[in-house]
């Protein structure tokens, strides 16, 4: 039963990629270089090299220091790892990228792989402690970050090239292919961190074509496209969707840091079909006073993911730009979860959609087994991407051939997947269960907020009581209570109500919720 899902993902799969664009046409010439270069490198290696074989002169990056076409990306890529190996940068290392969105992190991340090191993707807000604790625990043995970072990494013992660094090395160097490294590396990214540590999910390079067919099986983007990439591609749901790019043979279009004019500016001038944000990105585009003015009739793909996506934004985006938007689902750990159509979108806002070919969701009791629809329970999933520990020890919980994503959610009739909260999230006052959620949605959803956030802070009557972090204007606590009140039970009402400028995020716009306060 296993093999036979495994065989039907794969030609789900490939069909999909075929209808794509991802896989197409080559001459000869092209298709060997191709399968060398796959052979030799894996497909992190390979990632540039692709694109550059099947289309050397198309615009393959933008970025805020110009365009380079596929050719040109991966010939630097090429030099930079031969630079690194001539540094003795090889199998068996570990090099360190902490780069925002531009080509030095592609560069980084291809040329790295080519050389076979493993490697690990660093958070672009970490504090120097924070970096310093990464490196050593994950085993770095060199660096490669932009300028802007030298002052974090000052002070760590191991080789450091900055982004200028990198433009040396690879105008020093010959740019052909460099040999065949004896392995390839891994690849890590680091969990999210938003309520503790964060923890290295290191996966090997991917053999299937599972995960890049899965996600087109359930999104329209086509090859030869150009698609602007919001969130950082140091996280799985920003890398993914520039590896799609790549794959595709699309024009990558991408920016060190999101401003709503500039990607409004880009959406138009570079034609983009296709615009991959996390929601906090998208509620910015919504609201950017320039909107109505751009002539964004070629887009047609908006796939938001990352954190929760609020009815509320949803139906905001299917206003604005029609049946266009995709919700996409998935962790550090499992990846690609589920992903919800413009079609799940309308009939259940807010929903995550249903899972692609080749991946399981089921939604488990505190008995380990399924409950029935409409009910709450822990989301455990199996994909074909799923990592399989971390790399200090220990995993997630199992139950079968499932894996806990950590998150609270419930199948509704359809088989649509809703995610209700964080397990660690859920706040016990007076004996009665409240998921977090449930209250942030109806609190977006309000003309008057812009943005919610509700935890459990200490009660010494009723164990855990509800306070709302609430951005809004013209709002009293009173009225975000009586609105609560109107329209949930009257356990979900917050008790406390704090208005804020901003709520706390990280780089990939989820919400830290560790950095309110619950005193």
């Amino acid at each position: 039963m296993l093999l036979r899902t495994r065989i039907i993902a794969e030609l789900t799969a490939l069909r999909a990629a075929a209808r794509a664009g991802m896989i197409g046409p080559m001459a000869p010439r092209a298709l060997a270089a191709t399968a060398r270069a796959l052979r030799a490198y894996g497909p992190l290696g390979a990632a540039t090299a692709l694109p550059a074989h099947r289309f050397p002169d198309r615009t393959g990056l933008v970025d805020d220091r110009g365009s380079l076409t596929f050719g040109e990306l991966d010939r630097r890529c090429n030099a930079l790892a031969n630079a690194l190996r001539s540094r003795g940068i090889g199998a068996g290392a570990t090099v360190g990228v902490l780069c925002r969105n531009h080509r030095g992190l592609l560069e980084a991340m291809s040329g790295t792989a080519k050389t076979g090191a493993s490697i690990l993707f660093l958070n672009t807000d970490f504090a120097a402690p924070q970096l310093r604790d990464a490196v050593v625990r994950e085993g770095v043995t060199a660096l490669l970050h932009d300028d802007e970072f030298s002052p974090v990494v000052d002070g760590l013992d191991l080789p450091c090239f900055t982004e200028s660094d990198m433009d040396d090395l690879i105008r020093g160097v010959d740019d052909a292919p460099p040999p065949a490294p004896s392995q390839h590396g891994s690849l890590v990214i680091l969990t999210s961190g938003t309520s503790g540590r964060p923890k290295g999910a290191p996966r090997a390079q991917p053999r299937s074509l599972a995960l890049p067919g899965g996600i087109l099986s359930k999104v329209p983007f086509r090859g030869g496209e150009a698609m602007f990439v919001g969130p950082p591609l140091f996280h799985g749901f920003g890398l993914t969707s520039a590896l799609l790019a790549l794959g595709l043979g699309s024009t990558l279009v991408l920016r060190r840091r999101f401003d709503a004019e500039q990607v409004l500016d880009d959406l138009e001038r570079h034609g983009c079909t296709s615009f991959v944000a996390v929601p906090v990105m998208l509620n910015r585009v919504l609201a950017a006073p320039g909107l109505r003015a751009r002539d964004l009739s070629r887009l047609k793909v908006i796939m938001t993911g990352g954190a929760r996506l609020d009815a509320g934004l949803g139906e905001r985006a299917a206003a604005a730009f029609g049946p266009s938007l995709y919700n996409f689902y998935g962790s550090t750990e499992a990846s690609c979860i589920t992903i919800a159509t413009p079609d799940d979108l309308a009939a259940a806002p807010g929903c995550v959609g249903r899972p692609p070919a080749g991946t399981t969701v089921a939604i488990l009791g505190d008995d380990d087994r399924p409950v029935p629809p409409g009910a709450t329970g822990r989301i455990f999933v199996d994909t074909p991407a799923r990592f399989g520990g971390y790399t200090g020890g220990g995993g997630k919980d199992e139950v079968g051939a499932l894996m806990a994503v950590g998150d609270l959610g419930h199948l509704d009739a359809a088989g649509r997947l809703h995610v209700d909260g964080r397990a660690d999230d859920m706040i016990v006052s007076g004996g009665e269960n409240v998921h977090p959620g449930e209250v942030e949605d109806l609190l977006a959803a309000h003309p008057a907020i812009d943005e919610a956030a509700v935890v459990g802070v200490p009660d010494e009557e009723f164990g855990q009581r509800l306070r709302a972090y609430v951005v809004a204007a013209g709002l009293t606590g009173d009225d975000v209570r009586g609105h609560v009140a109107a329209n949930l039970a009257r356990h979900k009402v917050p008790r406390d109500v704090v208005f804020l400028d901003a709520l706390p995020r990280n780089p990939a716009g989820k919400v830290l919720k560790h950095a309110l306060d619950r005193s």
